[in-house]
């Protein structure tokens, strides 16, 4: 704009150009000796034309510099929202890392914290007798010892009333695999406590990884082959305990710092465990992926026993990651697949569960391995919706009625609606998905399953009270104004044998008397007929 300035001055003084002119072309026309042709008028308006053509000219040059300015400013708006949101998205990310880094940090410290509660008062006075890891703590340097003592002494089988479970301790220290099983079978109820005590209670074994070991033998019972892992509550709950075992391994191993953890997994245990690993594995083959729907304790076992004890480099990584989706609605999925250095292959294995209809899975995998972007959360939440409304075919025509598909069907539905909304609210999508639609839904087909089951059992018939039989047995009686009629004077004389019911006698009046109360008819409740033998007799009098 400042460049326009001369030539709009410039313009400006046009109409003076042009009277200076004139006066020139009249003093020139009173000198001259000939008439022109050319007449004032004529150029006159050829100037201003040329005036009117310059401005006009000006003014579209102004207004497309004032449009390349407004376009000029919108793109640079757009590149500052854009580096904006850029900007924002990076914050986020860092807050979220720190985060994290505070939940490892304040684990840790947790850990540290229940260690040195539970250290014995004098680190130096120690003994290990052999039962700890290292034959000597001579041998050890003193900067280990250090950090050691940080994480909390060995613990001494006389110093340990901080646990809550001393028991522990002292089967550790005897190496009793069968005695662990069942003694965490008996405090199942507190499996918490359990938890947080037993890598405690391992670092006083002589050898932990072997004890752990050990633990395994009956994970495959040999004496009854065909057992199903399914059914049989027993083998449920020690093939549980056998995966517990095996985790609090590894926390044991994560928070050792006195030590390496080749010390505590030996080459001849790492062989013991690839031994057993090889024996299970064909029975892994016969597994249905789909009819375990994640939660195969076999499968887990299998992976844990490859991650507690380093021994995921000696079998096929591709195999492997074959068994994730077998695993993938148990709670320890992602840190499993960590420790088996697993994560590059997880869009293959998150691909897999979308395809067989378990988007539930998918989206809890890719949330925690960050990858919402190649798998967006909303639309595998809603297909996974889509996918339970649908009506299945029947695999033979005539199966099954109308009413019990569309039964089938709601419930799926009703399943289904639990578990994206818990997924919604476990990983903060309301903004993206909003969950009211989806209660309302919910609640609709809740009433829907209640009022139904009411109704069928107001239509399922009573069964009958079976009548009471037998000699000495009448109808019952339940009006108690008779009473006064047969008895007008019993609470008076004999206040206390006093009934509720009347009782009619058919037998004679005047003879009442044990011999002949065998073929009396009475209308009292059996319990009272044990009263009747004890030989009392009722007076004439007083039976009308």
């Amino acid at each position: 704009m400042e460049d326009t300035e001369p030539v709009a001055t410039l313009m400006d003084s046009t109409t003076s150009k042009i009277q200076q002119l004139q006066k020139a072309f009249a003093e020139l026309e009173s000198h001259r000796a000939v008439t022109l042709n050319l007449k004032w008028k004529e150029l006159e308006e050829h100037f201003h034309g040329l005036e009117r053509s310059l401005k006009r000219r000006f003014h579209e040059l102004e207004d497309q510099e004032k449009q390349y300015e407004t376009k000029t400013r919108r793109a640079r708006e757009i590149l500052e929202k854009r580096e904006a949101a850029v900007m924002a998205k990076e914050q986020a990310s860092l807050e979220k890392l720190q985060e994290k880094q505070d939940a490892a940090v304040f684990a840790i410290a947790s850990a540290l914290q229940k260690h040195r509660k539970v250290s014995s008062a004098e680190p130096a006075a120690v003994p290990y007798d052999g039962q700890c890891e290292s034959p000597t703590i001579d041998d050890q340097p003193p900067d280990a010892m250090t950090a050691e003592s940080n994480l909390g002494e060995i613990i001494d089988p006389s110093e340990n009333g901080n646990l809550e479970y001393p028991q522990l301790v002292k089967l550790c220290e005897q190496m009793d695999s069968e005695g662990l099983h069942k003694f965490i079978s008996d405090n199942r109820k507190n499996l918490a406590v359990l938890k947080e005590e037993i890598p405690l209670a391992l670092k006083a074994a002589v050898n932990p990884a072997q004890l752990v070991l050990d633990s395994l033998e009956d994970f495959y019972p040999k004496e009854v082959a065909n057992v199903d892992g399914k059914k049989d509550s027993t083998l449920l709950g020690l093939r549980r305990t056998c995966i517990m075992l095996m985790e609090c391994l590894s926390i044991l191993l994560m928070y050792t710092d006195l030590i390496s953890v080749s010390d505590l997994i030996s080459e001849d245990v790492k062989d013991q465990a690839k031994a057993i690993a090889e024996e299970w594995k064909p029975k892994l083959d016969s597994l249905d992926v789909d009819a375990n729907n994640g939660n195969s304790l076999e499968a887990h076992a299998f992976l844990q026993l490859l991650a507690t004890f380093g021994i995921a480099s000696d079998f096929d990584v591709e195999e492997i990651s074959r068994l994730i989706p077998m695993v993938s609605r148990r709670r320890q999925a992602a840190e499993l697949c960590r420790f088996l250095g697993l994560s590059e292959r997880m869009p293959g294995v998150i691909e897999v569960l979308v395809n067989s209809g378990r988007q539930i899975d998918a989206v809890n995998l890719a949330f925690a391995f960050d990858l919402m972007e190649q798998f967006s959360p909303v639309p595998l939440l809603k297909s996974y919706l889509k996918e339970a409304r649908k009506v299945a075919s029947p695999g033979k025509p005539g199966n099954a009625s109308p009413t019990t598909v569309q039964n089938d069907v709601n419930e799926r539905e009703l399943t289904a609606l639990k578990a994206v909304i818990k997924c919604i609210e476990e990983h903060k999508l309301e903004e993206q998905y909003p969950v009211d639609p989806l209660q309302k839904r919910l609640h609709q087909l809740e009433k829907a399953k209640a009022d139904k089951k009411r109704a069928n059992e107001v239509a399922k018939p009573q069964p009958k009270r079976p009548r009471a039989s037998g000699v000495g047995c009448g109808p019952r009686v339940t009006n108690n104004a008779p009473e006064k009629i047969f008895y007008p004077r019993v609470p008076d004389r004999y206040p206390q044998y006093v009934y509720d019911r009347p009782y009619i006698y058919s037998g004679p009046a005047d003879n009442h008397v044990p011999p002949l109360m065998s073929s009396a008819t009475y209308n009292f409740s059996p319990s009272h007929g044990n009263y009747f033998g004890n030989g009392y007799q009722y007076q004439t009098p007083y039976l009308h």
